[in-house]
């Protein structure tokens, strides 16, 4: 049996550029060990926003170059492939016909209208809202936006969901997490956000209740849609999650 350490090193390797290497094969129980860990992944990514926005506001950049900055960073960050995935998905969910030709579309290697329409709106919600909480000071919620994301990737991979291929990402994660792990990172998420809005303590848990809620009701969409969960779907769910998260968490302000 790996040591938690091996599957923290391997869930880097998977979710980032960062070099770690993991081990050279992967079956599904270290596979699930690793996403039950993509949340901690999200703490590494969510600091490196933070700072990022930080050193750019405090140079004198805009808030939404900063957030531009920001997303940009992100995306390099993860080898831009949660957009990619967020490009495929809108695609096979726009397109026509039986799950076969939906998982043909996200599999064709181009995007499509709906990708290329789907991937700037919620760069731009992001970038956007990311300035905007950095410029009223709050670094705590642009940390936690990335936990929030990437938990909504451990309760996608619970059991009972059904891969869309045999092969692939998708066939190697889905179903693999029981009940515990995803109710925890639910609790650790809802705990963590309660410092996201100094002035609003309940804002952050709510937000986190909602659209981690939201995230569960699309990627079900999805799984039906295509015949089951694919690795293009987690990475769309990452990144609807962190914009709506984003919007929340400014609402009011």
């Amino acid at each position: 049996m790996r040591s938690p350490a091996d599957s923290l090193v391997l869930a880097f390797s998977w979710l980032t550029v960062l070099p770690v290497r993991g081990p050279d094969e992967v079956d599904r129980d270290s596979a699930g060990r690793a996403i039950a860990l993509a949340p901690v992944v999200g703490i590494a990514l969510g600091s490196i926003s933070a700072i990022v926005l930080w050193v750019s506001i405090t140079a004198g950049l805009t808030p939404l170059l900063g957030g531009l900055l920001a997303v940009a960073a992100s995306a390099l960050l993860t080898r831009g492939m949660h957009l990619d995935g967020l490009a495929d998905t809108a695609d096979g969910l726009g397109c026509y016909g039986p799950p076969e030709r939906a998982r043909e579309v996200m599999k064709s290697g181009s995007a499509g209208p709906f990708g290329v329409a789907t991937i700037a709106l919620v760069l731009a919600v992001q970038a956007a809202s990311l300035g905007q909480l950095a410029h009223q000071q709050l670094w705590w919620a642009i940390a936690v936006l990335p936990v929030i994301s990437r938990v909504s990737v451990v309760l996608a991979c619970r059991r009972g969901t059904d891969a869309s291929s045999p092969n692939g990402f998708g066939a190697l994660v889905a179903g693999t997490q029981s009940n515990m792990a995803p109710a925890l990172w639910v609790v650790v998420a809802v705990a963590i956000s309660v410092f996201a809005h100094p002035d609003r303590p309940w804002q952050g848990p709510l937000v986190v209740i909602a659209v981690l809620a939201l995230a569960m009701v699309l990627t079900r969409h999805c799984v039906r849609r295509f015949g089951g969960l694919s690795g293009d779907v987690l990475g769309a769910g990452i990144e609807t999650t962190t914009a709506l998260a984003a919007v929340g968490l400014l609402l009011g302000s």
